[in-house]
């Protein structure tokens, strides 16, 4: 497969989690923020700002309210991380792969960039949570479409490592948001809900409700899909499909699969016990290796080599 191609696939399944993922934790927020007179609406916009690495822009002085933090987060086409940002961003690197990409791929991204303005406008006036749930439906039709679809090919690995990098993050970045919080805050329940986790987590540990198991599950759970051990692991699991060559006698590993391999082991075989210690620099240390495997994918399998102008080669007449 051509670099370009692969590099396309990839960042389009990073983007499209990011749309969803982003969608998924603002709208948690919303809610929040119109149901709790409780909470301060200027520090819970900074806070998820911070999660999401998003600049608040204007002065420091400025207070955010729900509406300036739905412009930043959703609709800004200026930020690149927004949620139009991303949904554009994807339909480019599908119009750039059009070769590899389906049809259906293609038209569902297309159709969902086409439909944001007017979207925006409803959201504007009657609330966001229309535009966001639009945004998360839009994000299954095209992980559904992808499913079924695509050959399972390298294209289809590309796409679902950069999925899985990207959900990784992200699930991270949310648990940084919390980690000042008591054991019992009711924060570790939006934890559950901005990642889809909370009817999961109610059956699985029977309606138990603190932060240790909270943590414990987002984090290392190895059935549901949006742990960070899950994606790891799945990550992990299309590097060795995409070069099997490595896995030889040597046990030689590329620098994207070692740091995947280390930073799954390191959750896979920690004691639960040790779990919260440290947990910030914990995750940290976490979100930092998940940069770094993003930069070693890209290095490896993405960067071309420069263009060398040949001399004393002329062609003589």
């Amino acid at each position: 497969m051509l670099a370009r191609n692969a590099e396309s696939l990839y960042w389009i399944g990073r983007y499209v989690e990011r749309a969803d993922d982003t969608a998924r934790i603002l709208n948690v927020s919303v809610h929040q923020l119109l149901e709790d007179a409780t909470v301060d609406p200027d520090h819970a916009s900074r806070q998820l700002l911070a999660v999401l690495g998003i600049p608040p822009g204007g002065t420091g002085d400025d207070q955010l309210d729900l509406w300036k933090l739905t412009e930043l987060v959703a609709y800004s086409k200026e930020n690149a991380s927004s949620i139009v940002g991303s949904i554009n961003s994807a339909r480019e690197n599908t119009r750039g792969a059009r070769e590899v990409v389906s049809t259906e791929l293609w038209e569902c991204l297309n159709a969902t960039w086409n439909a944001v303005p007017d979207r925006q406008r409803y959201a504007r006036r009657a609330g966001p949570h229309a535009f966001l749930s639009f945004v998360e439906e839009r994000a299954a039709m095209f992980a559904g479409l992808a499913d079924s679809t695509m050959s399972r090919d390298d294209g289809w690995l590309f796409m679902v490592l950069g999925r899985s990098v990207e959900r990784a993050d992200m699930v991270i970045r949310l648990l940084l948001s919390r980690v000042q919080d008591r054991a019992s805050s009711p924060g570790w329940m939006t934890v559950l809900r901005s990642a889809g986790a909370q009817d999961t987590y109610l059956r699985t540990y029977r309606g138990a409700l603190d932060a240790g198991r909270v943590v414990q599950f987002m984090l290392r759970d190895t059935l549901f899909p949006r742990s960070v051990f899950h994606a790891l692991r799945q990550a992990e699991d299309c590097l060795n499909q995409l070069d099997p060559a490595l896995n030889s006698r040597g046990n030689e590993k590329a620098e994207a699969l070692r740091l995947l391999g280390r930073a799954r082991s390191e959750l896979e075989f920690l004691r639960p016990s040790d779990l919260l210690e440290d947990l910030p620099h914990r995750l940290g240390e976490l979100q930092q290796s998940i940069s770094e495997i993003g930069e070693a994918v890209s290095v490896q399998y993405f960067n071309t080599s420069p263009w060398v102008a040949w001399r004393g080669a002329e062609v003589s007449m």
